[in-house]
């Protein structure tokens, strides 16, 4: 059984920095992309970033390029998310999900494994 523990959400004022961490349980971590998708309220969960199983390949949505980061620790069966320059259009709850296989994916549909959400605000 496959869970996804997301931590690390919080308030942060705009222009400020925070960063989320997922922790997996299970094996074979290392074998499966990893994703971050965002639902802000009233809005559809939108794509954000992911990794291939090696972190040597990473996707970013046009929103977030060149302000977020996203790295992996397959040491510690870790993903995160390192959110800069945060904007108040980036409040949502996010979640990490882990894919069906090894590439990264931009669609929800190729993710089998979920967390549960960290709430991130930023303040204007």
């Amino acid at each position: 059984q496959v869970q996804l523990v997301e931590s690390g959400g919080g308030l942060v004022q705009a222009g400020g920095s925070l960063r989320l961490s997922c922790a997996a349980s299970g094996r074979s971590f290392s074998s499966y992309a990893m994703g971050w998708f965002r639902q802000a309220p009233g809005k559809e969960r939108e794509f954000v970033t992911a990794t291939s199983s090696s972190g040597a390949a990473t996707f970013y949505a046009d929103s977030v390029k060149g302000r977020f980061t996203i790295s992996r620790d397959n040491a510690k069966n870790t993903v995160y998310l390192q959110m800069n320059s945060a904007k108040p259009e980036d409040t949502a709850v996010y979640y990490c999900a882990r894919a069906a296989g090894s590439w990264p994916e931009r669609q929800g549909s190729a993710y089998a494994y979920w967390g549960q959400g960290t709430q991130v605000t930023v303040s204007s």
